[in-house]
């Protein structure tokens, strides 16, 4: 094997890695300079055609659109609920669960995520998180750091246990028994740290976030963030066990959202008196003038107009407002549902206005866009009701309509540059060497590292995900070296399998795509390099612990 064409095939870790974590440039330039570069090497090293690398570009420009659609959805959602005053009345039932950021860091980008996850997968969970916890008064960093860290551990099972059953399907002797087997040694080879993800969430914020940036105070709530986190891992468990794989991610995350708010509520194990806010909500505590609000004041309250910007109701707010609230976000996660597990619904909505585009030039390589199944179809509506449901009139659409395709545009050219690199890394096999990049990479490593295979298989399953974007293709693409590897070496393969799954849900904390995605729905396009900063120790540490846990678990099995 060649160095040079080990190097090529290394580019598109290393090139954006370069760029927009060394070097920090924005995903815009960096991602047009590894987009540049490793198409020239493609070409003239790798030996692609011009015809599959044009292929690979269109169906990259396509699957963009596909993510800018969920991204316009998301961010709609969003600037409808603020403009029409639903924000702010969810900031306020929040006030009355816990005004402690720690704890509100944990419930949406720990359990909320999940159940986003759970529902619909695809990116969704981080783009609807994250301007949700910017609402809540978090700083646009932390909150796209938290959604992207939260959005790991569900999304082994995904949206009906999509990256087991799809990623694991061409797997000799996959069955419905097989797959059940692997979620069930997924949920208990991610025991540990599915447990500890509520802390890592925290240990981010304080130390990045905080006024003092030291672990300190997230020690202090140390016992609250096992227990919920335990209450997930846990009962995911139990999960796998009784009902299988498809409806792990949406079963465990509600038990951790009713376990943490409960705990929340009650101030069970957590300080007393405790009200811990990052450095830019504290320095946004500021005196201001108060102001009746007699137009989208549901609640009759007074309304308080901060230096900042923002509004807050500085008075409490009825059930009824909350439920109107609400009610957005619980139609999403209902319409998610219902499209995907009520089997009729789900035929019409995957057949009927299908914009996919198959066999592009001819050459074998497709982008699948059912865009009535499409989430961002789903979270579209659900700003409809939204606007509805908080009495909002046409100016206030208008508005928001205005500012999401803003913000979206901001991120289509780097999604675009993202997608069409990935996409001649998937389809580099038709090509002079032989053989794809993603197999090649792999069975460099499989050569090298066999002899300790258990602790090196959760990484590939990142890379994957890092590269490709997906956990469900990362899988897919992956699994079978995996195999081949563990019955080479005398591995159980059950146990390689579900490190391949646990890795790969992993890796969707770093992967280009979804950092862009986090990035352009609070508002930092440009900036992440600075958020796959604050992600990659957690993705690391991960992998590391899934890699240790490896050998425990293959010795008793």
């Amino acid at each position: 094997m060649s160095m040079i064409q080990i190097l090529v095939a290394m580019m598109p870790i290393l090139l954006p890695l370069i760029f927009l974590v060394v070097l920090r440039m924005p995903a815009k330039k960096g991602m047009f300079l590894t987009f540049v570069i490793f198409l020239l090497l493609a070409f003239g090293v790798w030996g692609m055609g011009g015809d599959i690398i044009t292929a690979s570009i269109l169906q990259g420009v396509h699957k963009s659109v596909t993510i800018l659609w969920i991204l316009f959805g998301a961010i709609l959602l969003l600037k409808v609920m603020t403009h029409t005053g639903g924000v702010d009345i969810i900031k306020r039932g929040f006030s009355s669960v816990t005004k402690d950021m720690r704890v509100q860091a944990v419930i949406v980008g720990a359990f909320f995520v999940a159940l986003i996850e759970g529902a619909a997968g695809f990116g969704t969970p981080a783009a609807v998180a994250g301007p949700f916890l910017v609402a809540l008064g978090f700083n646009p960093l932390a909150a796209a750091s938290i959604a992207l860290i939260g959005d790991s551990s569900p999304v082994s099972f995904g949206a009906v246990g999509t990256p087991i059953i799809v990623g694991l399907g061409n797997i000799p002797g996959a069955s419905p028994e097989f797959f059940d087997l692997i979620g069930r040694t997924v949920t208990r080879m991610d025991l540990i740290t599915a447990t500890l993800l509520p802390t890592m969430i925290i240990m981010i914020l304080t130390k990045f976030f905080g006024k003092e940036k030291s672990f300190k105070a997230a020690f202090e709530i140390l016992p609250w963030s096992v227990l919920v986190g335990a209450s997930y891992a846990g009962s995911a468990v139990l999960y796998s066990t009784f009902l299988g794989a498809e409806f792990v991610s949406i079963l465990a995350s509600l038990t951790g959202l009713v376990v943490s708010c409960f705990t929340a509520k009650k101030g069970i194990l957590i300080p007393k008196n405790c009200e811990w806010k990052t450095e830019s909500a504290a320095e946004n505590e500021v005196e201001v003038k108060t102001k009746t609000l007699k137009k989208n004041n549901t609640s009759g309250g007074k309304v308080t107009f901060n230096e900042n910007g923002t509004i807050t109701l500085s008075e409490s707010v009825s059930a009824k407002d909350i439920f109107s609230a609400w009610m957005p976000y619980v139609a999403v996660v209902m319409m998610l549902l219902v499209t995907r597990i009520v089997l009729p619904v789900k035929t019409f909505v995957l057949t009927h206005a299908d914009f996919s585009w198959r066999n592009i030039l001819g050459e074998g390589v497709t982008s699948k866009w059912q865009i009535l199944y499409s989430p961002g179809t789903v979270l579209a509506i659900a700003s409809l009701i939204a606007l509805l449901s908080l009495k909002g009139d046409g100016k206030a659409l208008k508005k928001a309509t205005k500012e999401t395709l803003d913000s979206v545009k901001n991120a289509s050219v780097a999604l675009c540059f993202t997608l069409a690199v990935v996409q001649i890394f998937s389809n580099s096999a038709n090509s002079a060497v032989g053989i794809g990049m993603p197999n090649y990479l792999a069975n460099i490593l499989s050569s090298v590292f066999q002899g300790s295979w258990l602790g090196i298989a959760p990484f590939l399953g990142e890379l994957g995900a890092f590269i490709t974007g997906s956990a469900t293709v990362s899988t897919l693409t992956f699994s079978p070296i995996q195999y081949q590897v563990a019955n080479s070496v005398g591995i159980n393969p059950t146990v390689v399998l579900a490190q391949q799954v646990i890795g790969g849900a992993a890796g969707n904390m770093i992967c280009i795509h979804n950092v862009v995605a986090a990035a352009a729905v609070v508002g930092l396009t440009g900036q992440e390099g600075n958020i796959i900063r604050k992600t990659l120790p957690a993705a690391m540490f991960y992998a590391v612990v899934v890699g240790l846990l490896g050998f425990v678990v293959n010795g008793v099995l």
